[in-house]
């Protein structure tokens, strides 16, 4: 994943501010960032770029997606005391916040599969602003899916679109302007609403807020005529529920806006 020069620029600028005396330690050093509990790494790819950027270089890190025990060696690096110890802060924080996300998509998909091995958990666009990339690709290594990216991957006609235009009017307004390559989905409440949305021409059916029972109904009702996603409050402990459906996708927000950091900690010399 590529992270921008500037973006990193960001993130030392509001750590270190205009003068860090705390920092300023002479001689060369080693540091490794180290599990305190069992998870699912990943953001190594933006911590080695932080270290990268401040000439601090990486000797070891394990792949995002890697299942580690509290005491596995994440990553470690060598360099500049003052300059490693300017960096560990922000690589760690994004270490933990990423495996954080892998961890909990993990639990999640992990759970879709006990049921259904064909169902998929993907996340939602309420990732944090400045953090989409670092968070979607933690989802992804969690095993989850990232959903679409950005509102340019794919259409999603959604309650305040219907609510402007008419369902019908927003979906076959969609369809008419999209590439081919473009899926259109469309969001609704209830299960009749589902048929007249693939009627309309979506591809993917949103099932938003629906209980498993309502959920199951909606999938009977659309027999194939449209991908299935079911959305919306969506617990790790609802996942087999919604998973006994037949739905083609879980998404759920929780993923990226309400996980844990995993503990982590960052150790020198």
């Amino acid at each position: 994943m590529l992270i921008e020069q500037s973006q990193i620029e960001a993130w030392l600028r509001e750590d270190i501010g205009h003068h860090d005396v705390t920092n300023d330690v002479p001689g060369e050093t080693t540091g490794r960032l180290v599990a305190k509990q069992d998870g699912v790494a990943a953001g190594l790819d933006a911590a080695a770029a932080v270290f990268e950027y401040l000439d601090v270089s990486v000797t070891e890190r394990v792949e995002d997606g890697t299942r580690v025990s509290a005491g596995d060696e994440l990553l470690a690096v060598a360099g500049t005391a003052s300059d490693l110890l300017r960096g560990e802060r922000v690589a760690a924080h994004l270490v933990g916040h990423a495996s954080g996300i892998a961890t909990t998509t993990r639990r999640a998909v992990d759970a879709a599969r006990e049921v259904r091995e064909e169902v998929a958990v993907a996340a939602t666009r309420k990732t944090t602003p400045g953090l989409r990339g670092i968070e979607k690709r933690a989802v992804a290594a969690g095993g989850g899916d990232t959903h679409r990216l950005t509102l340019s991957h794919m259409v999603l006609v959604k309650e305040n679109h219907v609510a402007e235009l008419g369902m019908a009017e927003a979906v076959s307004r969609c369809v008419d302007r999209v590439s081919f390559a473009t899926k259109v989905e469309c969001e609704v409440e209830t299960p009749a609403d589902a048929t007249r949305a693939a009627d309309a021409g979506a591809d993917i059916v949103l099932l938003d807020n629906m209980s498993p029972a309502e959920t199951a109904n909606a999938v009977d009702l659309l027999d194939g005529a449209a991908q299935v996603e079911a959305s919306g409050g969506i617990t790790h402990e609802d996942v087999p529920a919604y998973a006994e459906t037949g739905v083609d996708v879980i998404s759920m927000g929780a993923l990226t806006h309400s996980a844990d950091q995993l503990d982590l900690s960052f150790r020198t010399g």
